[in-house]
């Protein structure tokens, strides 16, 4: 098997395994006792809190370590806000932050707090005037992630954290991504982290907060796993050891994916920032794909990925950050390579997944839609039919629709609302809007008269014959 899902949890570090095993010895007792066993143990944390402060360009006593990366952001997040209550209630958040970072800020919502969601271009990131915009008054904090988690792409966080300065308002940054690679760039406030994100031991995560920022914490007590701590300190020290050689390696791998996937594979968008991204993520979409069937093929040919697609959810809507992003959701795949990921498995990815899509295609060719001419725009209806069903039937059809004909797609499919319009911008159609409808929603597409790469030349003889039948359809029998 080729593991390429790093951003989920990366494999863990030899470096990590070997100090695991070593304070596992050493570190059993409480380091908060005076005898032997516990000043032993104590070193320990105090030499691990040194080499996390070391990493991540902060004083020792700014740190402290929590149960996971979540439990740091949940504790970061209530700790300013509780700590800046006498300035107001104000939180302002990127629309694509990590879900642990949105449910604190509904958490807030429902306390009586208000929260601003600031927007993301087609590529994920944030306008770093966007946020100054957003500063109020009454702002007590302001959250941005360094660098995404599904697409990659690295965030200003230097710029949003410098207007934040400039206003008196902390900003909290979520590192969990980016920090095995290199320190977090700007005078930011606070910074959580996850020790299993860079080759660290799942549950152990960073609550670092500067010096002179008002926090309130909840909890007293800091998490004490002390071999896991060793471990996560160990292995973040020995993968920013190797960081500078190993990104450019990756990038050169990932950006071989980004340039070729959609060479080899027809009806792909791949997303994300091309330059401004973590080393080893890349993202694409497939039209016409079932997210978790192809994710399962995948599987089947030994590679581990993941994806934001609507399909592989129990809920059945895209990634909030694909739909804050408005790019295609359906047959999502998120490479993400570890650390010491072989050339040799990246080309092997890139001859599977072209016979994969195909299957995948071919497996979803499903008889038409029921599709009926009413007024002046031909009917689909895709009702019932999930993701990517309703795409697939507007494809089908638009071909017998005359340039400047009409076409409105029902369906009570989330996914359906980012779909739809990513593919008309993918596949050079108008997109109108969406309608209000007996059942789910109405999406309208005017037909355009461009050549579709894998259709017919649309011409002014195919629009007029066309057309003609159209407008007899249209009008009735003569």
């Amino acid at each position: 098997m080729a593991y390429f899902d790093a951003a989920s949890a990366a494999p863990l570090h030899p470096v990590a395994r070997q100090a695991l095993s070593a304070s596992l010895d050493e570190g059993w007792a409480d380091p908060g006792r005076l005898y032997r066993e516990g000043r032993r143990a104590r070193m320990l944390l105090d030499a691990a809190r040194e080499a996390a402060a070391e990493a991540v360009g902060c004083r020792a006593d700014e740190l402290v370590f929590t149960s996971s990366g979540t439990r740091a952001v949940q504790t970061g997040i209530a700790g300013a806000l509780a700590g800046r209550r006498r300035i107001g209630r104000h939180l302002i958040v990127s629309s694509v932050e990590h879900s642990s970072v949105l449910h604190s800020a509904e958490r807030h919502e429902d306390d009586g707090g208000t929260v601003t969601r600031v927007g993301v271009d087609r590529t994920g990131a944030v306008d770093a005037d966007a946020y100054g915009e957003a500063l109020r008054a009454d702002t007590a904090l302001a959250v941005l992630q360094s660098a995404n988690h599904e697409v990659g792409t690295e965030q200003p966080v230097a710029g949003v954290a410098e207007r934040c300065r400039a206003a008196g308002v902390p900003l909290l940054v979520d590192a969990a991504q980016s920090l095995g690679w290199e320190r977090v760039d700007g005078d930011w406030s606070v910074l959580t982290a996850s020790a299993h994100k860079w080759g660290g031991p799942s549950g152990v995560g960073l609550l670092v907060v500067r010096k002179g920022v008002r926090f309130a914490a909840r909890e007293a007590e800091e998490f004490g796993n002390l071999p896991a701590i060793v471990a996560a300190a160990a292995s973040l020290r020995a993968v920013r050891a190797e960081a500078g050689r190993e990104a450019v390696r990756l990038r050169e791998l990932t950006g071989r994916i980004r340039t070729r996937v959609p060479e080899l594979v027809p009806d792909v968008e791949v997303v994300g920032d091309p330059e401004r991204r973590l080393p080893g993520v890349v993202t694409f979409s497939c039209l016409y794909v079932d997210g978790e069937a192809l994710l399962h093929e995948l599987d089947r040919e030994g590679f581990s990925v993941s994806s934001g697609s609507s399909c592989t959810s129990s809920t059945l809507t895209p990634s909030h950050v694909l739909r804050a992003m408005g790019v295609l959701s359906e047959g999502n795949v998120r490479v993400s390579l570890p650390v010491g990921a072989a050339e040799e498995e990246v080309e092997r990815f890139l001859t599977v997944l072209p016979g994969t899509v195909a299957g995948v295609r071919e497996k979803l060719g499903a008889p038409r839609s029921p599709a009926v001419v009413r007024e002046d725009a031909l009917v689909v209806d895709a009702l019932g039919r999930r993701c990517p069903i309703p795409v697939i039937e507007l494809a089908k059809v638009i071909g017998d629709v005359p340039v400047g004909g009409r076409v409105r797609v029902l369906s009570d499919d989330e996914a359906a609302r980012l779909d739809i319009p990513a593919w008309c911008e993918m596949r050079g159609q108008e997109y109108i809007g969406e309608e209000p409808a007996d059942r789910g929603s109405a999406y309208v597409v005017r037909r355009a008269g461009v050549r579709h790469p894998s259709g017919p030349r649309v011409g002014a003889r195919a629009g007029t014959r066309l057309g003609g039948r159209f407008l007899a359809l249209r009008r009735g029998p003569s």
